[in-house]
């Protein structure tokens, strides 16, 4: 898994290009493309054609049927906000890897019923941030994070050192790549 996942908002298709082509020349090879457009399943099958090489994955996925959509069009992970037994079982069934959203010892605790150890921390910044995530962390060994939600460039690196952190994730990825190459997608 990359360290970075940037959340991506596509409104349009031509937006779609724009955003993948800059996280691309960034050296971003990761995309989690949100459910929350109605093109959606559409950049993620445009992604998965005109770039082969990345990583694409469906974030805000909250229920079974669009999660069968999504790795129909390509996704290789999915993510949800919280955590969907229905979705974890279209993933487990189909072998796509499932980040649900989990910032309570409950859901860790459900999620590890379902199976999962590598879980989104969401929204990272409203439930404590680093050390809400390390005291959560303790009681369960097994478990990795990838933390989202009010993560950015000034904390980011803060959360990759620590050990139970395998990426960070944020549309501040999409913006950043944006700005550095604003100039050639213009």
């Amino acid at each position: 898994m990359e360290k970075y996942i940037p959340i991506v908002v596509v409104e349009n298709l031509q937006d779609a290009d724009k955003i993948l082509g800059a996280l691309k020349e960034v050296g971003i090879n990761t995309a989690e493309i949100t459910f929350r457009t109605s093109c959606a399943v559409e950049a993620i099958e445009f992604a998965k054609k005109k770039y082969p090489d990345m990583c694409v994955g469906a974030g805000t996925v909250i229920n079974a049927k669009q999660c069968d959509r999504a790795i129909d069009a390509g996704a290789g992970f999915i993510v949800s906000p919280g955590l969907s037994a229905q979705v974890a079982e279209v993933c487990r069934r189909r072998g796509v890897p499932y980040y649900p959203g989990c910032v309570t010892p409950t859901e860790i605790m459900a999620a590890l019923d379902l199976g999962l150890t590598t879980l989104k921390f969401f929204p990272s910044s409203i439930y404590g941030g680093l050390d809400a995530l390390k005291a959560l962390a303790a009681p369960f060994p097994q478990v990795k994070f990838i933390p989202t939600g009010g993560v950015d460039s000034s904390d980011m690196q803060r959360y990759l050192d620590y050990e139970k952190v395998v990426a960070v994730g944020g549309s501040f990825l999409v913006k950043e790549a944006l700005k550095k190459t604003e100039k050639r997608y213009d």
